[in-house]
């Protein structure tokens, strides 16, 4: 996923978790970027499926 901030791309497991305490929810799927710390929302299943049929594509050319 790419930072909306900063424009760091990482993987979505290398980001922090969102806060745990949001007064708004028992917690927020929101991703924390690990360069700058700005909260980015989970990347969408179809653009994560996208990526993968795109990358898949490069390797075989």
């Amino acid at each position: 996923m790419r930072c909306g901030f900063c424009g760091h791309e990482f993987e979505e497991h290398e980001g922090n978790v969102g806060c745990k305490n949001c007064p708004m929810s028992s917690g927020c799927k929101m991703v924390k970027c690990p360069r700058c710390n700005y909260e980015n929302p989970p990347e969408p299943a179809l653009i994560k499926g996208l990526k993968k049929v795109f990358s898949a594509k490069k390797k075989t050319n």
